[in-house]
């Protein structure tokens, strides 16, 4: 049996389906991915003929993958389209969109396994947990869930040749991606995790939130060294300090074993200086600690974060403390909250110095808990046909100052930065026509703070060259879009007849991306 993951191409490398394609090729079935845009895309699909084609589909991206996946079903009538990720499973009724054959809900691996087995030996398969299935006469096969895997270590290393064959921009980068848990221990209101863990498994803390071993962790990113390039580790777990006894054994094997620099997020009510000592001596040249709202009824009250203003503080001065770039987690427009509670989280992000201000702005996800309070408290939410592809441009709140958090989420990192740009920054955010003058402010900003971030990667891999400064990488990144903008409009119409369309593709693709354009950035 043969898969096909199809997806955009996203900032970052994706994890979830290289560990499904880790479980399908250990059980003797294929799978391929292959990324959007793509000209020869049809003739790609025809090529590979896959039995069974996977979409991943967040809220507000699950409209474009239903369209794909109807153009799919036009070319290849027999191939079952599945849906999974966290559209699907805090909305299983997505199944119903035309288009659509089947959703997981949940962890994948064990489920797309069983599924492909019964299909090969011709077995019915409406039965496979996880699954939520639509029959050809339209009636909907509804499965409960299996149990969470319990040991991270028997789902072995996510196999990255499936991105990486398919994506070499993602191979060519020098800074990958890794996790060594799955799950979170907090109740936030506005994340996946507390809806995850009681609504879709209804499991404890311990059942839920699991770690690999620190052998696993660091044999992966060694194994991923020897096969490709790497020189620098971006950690993706929500709290990489969730246990005192991993952390210790992580930062005091990790130097000797790996010894590349890498970046964290931490939890400020679990953080404690000494942590930030060994990470610091393990060698972590950044690091992320969740503010998310200076007001303590939103903070914890609505967002449920459990963390005191002390805590946000002391782990902010800590980070500083020993020289590592600090980077902040911020959130605007949150029910219950005014104008002068967001204005007054900027002053936090001033007050610990924040080198790297994050900001998004508040989504009231399906099934989320900060759904039905952001309901109950009188707002109303847009339809999920409705919501924004991006968190960081709109809201999905019909809040009464809303172009106001909007302009203000545009301004919030210069401001940050810059403190006196405060009292014209709280005038301009009012003025609702000049929206798009802050948009593109915002992201050459953000294309600042990036290029500051590749300086520091760099220097923590011991290169001090000029092109690699921040001032110097910006003013590239910011002539590689225009040469983009310059590409699709004018330039793409002559290299198409000149250049072959796998040509276009890569050249495209690389003035898009870059060698650094596949870390996560706020544009």
């Amino acid at each position: 049996m043969k898969a096909l993951f199809i997806s955009e191409y996203l900032p970052q490398e994706m994890l979830g389906p290289m560990w499904l394609s880790r479980a399908v090729k250990d059980a003797g079935h294929d799978m391929q991915a292959l990324f959007l845009p793509d000209k020869q895309w049809v003739k790609k699909l025809e090529e590979i003929a896959p039995d069974v084609v996977l979409f991943s589909a967040t809220t507000g991206m699950h409209g474009y993958a239903a369209d794909v996946a109807r153009k799919v079903k036009k070319v290849l009538p027999n191939a079952m389209t599945v849906v999974g990720g966290p559209h699907p499973t805090f909305v299983p009724e997505y199944v119903e969109v035309d288009g659509v054959d089947a959703i997981c809900r949940g962890e994948g691996e064990e489920a797309i396994v069983e599924l492909m087995n019964k299909l090969a030996a011709g077995e019915d398969y409406y039965e496979t947990q996880n699954f939520w299935f639509k029959k050809p006469n339209g009636e909907i096969v509804k499965n409960c869930q299996r149990p969470l895997e319990n040991d991270l270590n028997k789902l072995g290393f996510p196999d990255r040749s499936l991105i990486y064959d398919a994506g070499p921009i993602y191979r060519q980068s020098e800074r990958k991606v890794f996790v060594s848990q799955r799950g979170c221990p907090m109740n936030c209101s506005f994340c996946f995790h507390h809806a995850w863990k009681k609504k879709v498994y209804n499991a404890k803390n311990r059942e839920y939130t699991r770690k690999r071993t620190v052998t696993h962790v660091i044999d992966e990113i060694n194994e991923v060294r020897a096969k490709y390039p790497l020189k620098f580790v971006h950690f993706l777990d929500d709290i990489f300090n969730l246990s005192n006894t991993w952390l210790e054994e992580f930062c005091e094997r990790y130097p000797k074993e790996v010894g590349l620099p890498f970046d964290v997020i931490l939890m400020a009510n679990m953080t404690t200086e000494k942590h930030i000592e060994m990470l610091k001596g393990a060698g972590c040249v950044y690091a992320r600690i969740a503010l998310e709202a200076a007001s303590d009824y939103v903070r914890n009250a609505v967002f449920r974060k459990n963390t005191t203003r002390q805590q946000l503080t002391d782990s902010a001065g800590w980070i500083r403390k020993h020289g590592i770039r600090l980077g902040t987690l911020n959130m605007l427009g949150g029910p219950g909250g005014t104008i002068e509670d967001d204005w007054d989280t900027v002053r936090l992000n001033i007050e610990c110095k924040a080198d790297h201000p994050l900001v998004s702005i508040m989504q009231p996800y399906p099934e989320f808990d900060i759904n039905e309070m952001t309901k109950d408290m009188g707002y109303a939410v847009s339809g999920y046909d409705d919501f924004p592809e991006k968190f960081n441009r709109t809201s999905s709140i019909e809040l009464e100052n809303k172009h106001v958090i909007e302009n203000l989420h545009k301004w919030f990192p210069i401001v940050v930065r810059y403190p006196w740009l405060e009292g014209i920054a709280r005038k301009a955010v009012h003025y609702k026509r000049l929206a798009p003058l802050y948009l593109v402010m915002y992201m050459l900003y953000s294309e600042y703070m990036v290029a500051e971030q590749t300086e520091l990667y760099s220097r923590a891999q011991g290169d001090y060259s000029l092109g690699k400064r921040a001032q110097i990488d910006f003013v590239r990144r910011l002539a590689t879009k225009g040469v983009m903008r310059v590409y699709d409009r004018i330039v793409g119409r002559y290299l198409e007849r000149i250049l072959p369309g796998k040509r276009q593709s890569e050249m495209k693709l690389k003035l898009q991306m870059g060698d650094e354009r596949v870390v996560a950035h706020m544009d």
